[in-house]
């Protein structure tokens, strides 16, 4: 699929009304779906396979096949994304540099679980306690995140740097690339056992024919990339818009102003989750060539493919 392509379905997959969907729903959807016997490279002309493969797309895991939770599904995200965030863009008013360690703390312990939740689900081995390695992860990358979220804060007001020089760099320019950064940094952490450990390759009838670490690594800085994409843009975006209005002072009242930055955070949100989750593919293809030898003598597909998760 194109870029476009998969931006086309990411916006249908995103549609909030799907999380009303029972879980019982969800289960007989994928009955139909594997009574049809359809895949997405085939044309879906039946409304209702197609309103399946949505509904399938945006509540189940495609490794384990396991419900997500409704909150930590694609359009479970878009909502609590937008509440995280009006709360962290309206953070450089405050003074205490506890407010913002505290709400980038709930912020990245969100994502974190997002993260977990749709990671690849390539079987682990028993004996290797990856679940509760990446909990551990998850845990201090998450507070390494909040903490240096809040450290230029910090900083100023332990030096009392009050100059407008300062206030420009510590609340305006370096708060969007610094979350970016931490965001990319806790997918990276949390999902470092697959690029240890490796995930499962297939070729193009998804058949499995080996771990590769390659690939896990492949799609683990994918995720991270396109995560630093989508909070970078977010955050900074809706900075950069109000600056202009207020120079322009086209919002004559601060109750104006606000609703002003609520409605660019949610609209450049809603534009950019898409395109975040297009950036790659979620099924990941990877070259032959590229992966390790015990891979390469097993197989004599020239591709193969994995899920990079999102």
């Amino acid at each position: 699929q194109s870029f476009f392509q998969r931006f086309l379905l990411w916006a249908d997959v995103l549609d909030p009304l799907l999380l009303l969907k029972s879980s019982d729903e969800i289960r007989r959807t994928r009955l139909l779906l594997q009574n049809s016997g359809k895949t997405l490279s085939e044309p879906i002309q039946n409304d209702q396979t197609k309103q399946a493969f949505l509904l399938s797309l945006s509540s189940v895991h495609p490794d384990t096949d396991k419900i997500i939770p409704v909150l930590f599904r694609p359009p479970g995200n878009y909502f609590s994304l937008s509440t995280f965030t009006s709360l962290l863009f309206f953070i450089p008013k405050f003074t205490f540099a506890y407010h913002l360690s505290f709400l980038q703390f709930m912020f990245h312990t969100y994502t974190t679980g997002f993260t977990l939740l749709n990671a690849n689900g390539t079987t682990k081995v028993e004996e290797y306690a990856v679940q509760q390695k990446q909990i551990f992860y998850g845990l201090g990358a998450v507070s390494y995140a909040a903490c240096i979220g809040a450290l230029p804060l910090v900083f100023m007001n332990r030096y009392t740097l009050k100059s407008s020089l300062t206030q420009l760099v510590v609340k305006k320019l370096l708060p969007a690339p610094l979350l970016g950064l931490m965001s990319a940094f806790t997918v990276a952490v949390v999902r470092s056992p697959e690029f240890e450990n490796g995930i499962e390759v297939m070729d193009r009838n998804g058949k499995v024919v080996g771990v590769s670490q390659k690939a896990g690594e492949k799609a683990v800085k994918e995720t991270a990339l396109s995560r630093a994409v989508l909070f970078g843009t977010t955050f900074f975006l809706p900075a950069l818009l109000t600056y202009f209005v207020e120079r322009a002072k086209f919002a004559k009242t601060p109750r104006a102003l606000a609703s002003v930055r609520m409605f660019m955070i949610t609209s450049v949100l809603a534009g950019m989750l898409p395109v975040s989750l297009s950036m790659f593919p979620q099924c990941g293809e990877i070259k032959r060539a590229d992966l390790e030898p015990e891979i390469l003598s097993s197989t004599e597909e020239t591709e193969l493919f994995y899920n990079r998760g999102i």
